[in-house]
């Protein structure tokens, strides 16, 4: 089998843009992570996120976050194509820092939840749902 210098070429860029995307979808979850904080430090507790082990259908994943004392609680899925998915602002009259919800999961992935407490900090919780029929498009 002999390829032409077009296809080689192809081949090379192809090569070179498998390498570089994996990075690039790791890169969108830090940016909104950082976005979302400012850059600040994240505290391990503080926050609650209950997600399955094992969803069977990757369409419809139930979640629930809950933070006492949180302003807002940003959802990232790390593997989906898009990974934000939801955004819980809380004001000052609200009975409790909590939501659920279902999402769309791709792949197997981890799920993160990120608080912004009322004092300023940042606490952070995650959880691996293992999905066995892909939700977005697979």
């Amino acid at each position: 089998m002999e390829f032409t210098r077009r296809e080689t070429l192809g081949l090379a860029l192809g090569a070179a843009a498998l390498t570089v995307l994996p990075f690039r979808a790791n890169a969108a979850v830090e940016d909104a992570i950082a976005e979302f904080t400012g850059g600040a430090e994240m505290a391990e507790g503080g926050i609650t996120l209950t997600a399955p082990e094992i969803a069977e259908n990757g369409n419809t994943v139930p979640i629930e976050v809950s933070a006492p004392g949180a302003t807002a609680i940003m959802v990232l899925a790390t593997g989906n194509p898009v990974p934000g998915v939801a955004t819980f602002n809380f004001g000052p009259l609200a009975a409790s820092q909590a939501a659920s919800t279902r999402i769309r999961l791709a792949e197997t992935q981890d799920v993160v939840a990120i608080a912004r407490l009322a004092d300023g900090s940042f606490a952070k919780a995650s959880a691996t749902v293992k999905v066995t029929i892909g939700g977005c498009g697979g």
